[in-house]
């Protein structure tokens, strides 16, 4: 394992910065792909320290993971990496960007919806870069053999939320990806899934109008009554990395503690 790393797009917070700090520990080197202001290099800089501090590799790159001209450039910096590494690969590639327009398809002023520039670029972020993603590392030859890819879903690829209709889009179109992905990824022995992670409280959450609604509303459907944590999805990514889930693949794993299987939203903790 000493030369396997983990690709992570979206790597400074939520999803992405627990996976780092899992599969740091899990023992895996680390290459983040972020896009942060000088406000939030800090937590970048504490970040790469307390992976190094493990004894893991760790390089990140502040770029628009949605560029293909960026996309290049990292694909390029992953390969000086590897140089003189001998068996270098990366193990796991981790698909968690969450950049997306929230606005309604409909509205009572066109000022007020979605314009078609915007869903396109929701589109592209948060599903289609996925796949130029898999194929520019793939034909990089920087894929390992078993190898892993993974994306974060959410049950509002199949549930309605107010202004969150690009974004639901984006998530099914995501899912779809993910199955004609392990359809074709086969042959290279590298399997692709998706996680449909429960409500969490993370920064991508907190920019979705009545987000408030949506945490109550988990805590009550959450057999648990607690909301999904990015740890508990760090722990099921260590767990998808490990040898003995190579026969899991073009599955949507949800990850919830049951939340989404739960339709009596008026359940509370002291029923």
């Amino acid at each position: 394992m000493a030369h396997q790393y983990v690709l992570i797009l979206g790597a400074s917070s939520g999803f992405g910065k627990a996976a780092a700090y899992a599969m740091a520990n899990a023992g895996y080197n680390i290459i983040g792909v972020h896009l942060d202001r000088a406000a939030g290099m800090a937590q970048v800089e504490e970040m790469k320290q307390q992976i190094s501090s493990l004894g893991r590799s760790c390089i990140f790159f502040n770029v628009n993971a949605a560029d293909e001209q960026r996309r290049a450039e990292v694909i390029e910096g992953i390969k000086q990496e590897f140089s003189g590494k001998d068996g270098a690969s990366i193990h796991l590639m981790l698909h968690s960007l969450a950049f997306g327009s929230l606005k309604p398809f409909i509205a009572e002023t066109r000022n007020e919806v979605l314009n078609q520039k915007q869903i396109e670029m929701t589109m592209d972020v948060m599903a289609n870069s996925l796949i130029y993603w898999v194929q520019d590392v793939l034909f990089a030859g920087l894929f390992g053999k078993g190898g892993r890819v993974l994306s974060l879903t959410s049950a509002g690829s199949h549930r309605n939320l107010p202004t969150y209709g690009a974004v639901s889009a984006a998530k099914s179109a995501l899912e779809s990806y993910t199955r004609q992905l392990a359809l074709e990824l086969a042959p290279w022995q590298i399997t692709c899934n998706t996680i449909r992670a429960g409500v969490t409280d993370t920064p991508a959450l907190r920019k979705i109008p009545g987000n408030d609604l949506l945490i109550d509303n988990a805590l009550m459907r959450n057999p648990n009554h607690t909301l999904t944590t990015p740890e508990h999805i760090a722990d099921v990514i260590t767990l998808l990395a490990r040898a003995e889930s190579q026969w899991i693949n073009g599955q949507i794993l949800g990850v919830d503690g049951g939340e989404d299987s739960i339709d009596i939203t008026w359940w509370k903790k002291d029923a």
